[in-house]
């Protein structure tokens, strides 16, 4: 009985042991540098703890973990109608980030979910009062209008909304067919002006060519003209500079050997110029007088 009531006292002894062991253990927190602790001690809220070790008094107080880092929160598919009446649907992201441990923990039950919720109508909202064609093309505008309300809304949570970005905006088919077929009419349209613009250039340059090569050649032609009138000018000067020096006589005998070579010809008319006579008279003068 003594043994047995011995061995009975030991295995009491080490589940007490491990009791204790296990409540100092679950006393003690090492929270790291990214969390912090919302202590509450007999139900009452005492404050924030952490980082680093933290004790706490077994069964009478209570520590929720809040995560102090930005979080992420990926909001699937909603569908929206806008103010035309034409159904899109709408994924997004939100980047929250907690700055008030307190209040996340009394404010508000799950902070995550109710910031979905929020999004989720504030998407509708928005949508809702804008055309298809704005929703398209204002993504950007959605953004910052949906951060804004919701950061609006979570800061009574200690939740700061850092940033919202649309993914996908994903239109009813037949706006997407439409929306294809305009782009490929868009194309053509750019790909028949930029022709247009080449042959149109193309022409320009083909006239001015054709300008400056007319030019040139009048400019040629001008300048042909006027060395050959230079040239024609030169000789005259020269023939007759030439006719000046000679005597009546060598004159006389240069239209005597023209004459006498047009004779040689088949021709059977014979025009004397009126020059010849002139010399002719003279040279019989000058014949009489000796």
């Amino acid at each position: 009985m003594l043994l047995q009531g011995e061995i009975f006292g030991v295995v009491v002894g080490v589940i007490l042991a491990i009791i204790i062991i296990a409540i100092v253990a679950s006393s003690i927190r090492v929270v790291p540098e990214f969390m912090r602790l919302v202590v509450f001690r007999l139900g009452r809220l005492i404050g924030i703890r952490g980082p680093g070790l933290v004790f706490l008094i077994p069964v009478i107080d209570q520590a929720y973990p809040v995560d102090l880092r930005e979080q992420v929160i990926d909001v699937t598919k909603q569908t929206c109608i806008t103010k035309d009446n034409a159904p899109v649907d709408i994924d997004l992201l939100i980047y929250l980030k907690v700055v008030d441990p307190e209040k996340v923990i009394t404010q508000v039950q799950n902070f995550r979910q109710a910031a979905v919720g929020i999004a989720t109508t504030t998407l509708r909202a928005v949508v809702g009062d804008i055309e298809l064609d704005e929703v398209l093309a204002k993504r950007e505008y959605i953004n910052s209008v949906l951060r804004a309300k919701l950061d609006e809304v979570t800061a009574r949570w200690g939740v700061k909304v850092t940033a919202v970005e649309i993914r996908e905006i994903i239109p009813p088919s037949d706006v997407q067919s439409a929306m294809v077929k305009q782009i490929a009419a868009e194309r053509e349209r750019r790909a028949m002006i930029t022709q247009a613009d080449g042959e149109k250039q193309a022409a320009i340059l083909r006239a001015e060519g054709q300008k400056q090569s007319a030019i040139l050649q009048a400019e040629g032609e001008r300048q042909a003209a006027i060395l050959r009138a230079e040239g024609q000018a030169k000789a005259l000067e020269l023939l007759n500079e030439a006719a000046s020096k000679l005597g009546h006589n060598a004159l006389l005998l240069q239209y005597l050997d023209a004459l006498k070579n047009i004779a040689t010809s088949p021709s059977t008319k014979i025009v004397v110029p009126m020059e010849l006579l002139s010399f002719f008279q003279a040279f019989l003068k000058g014949e009489e007088k000796r």
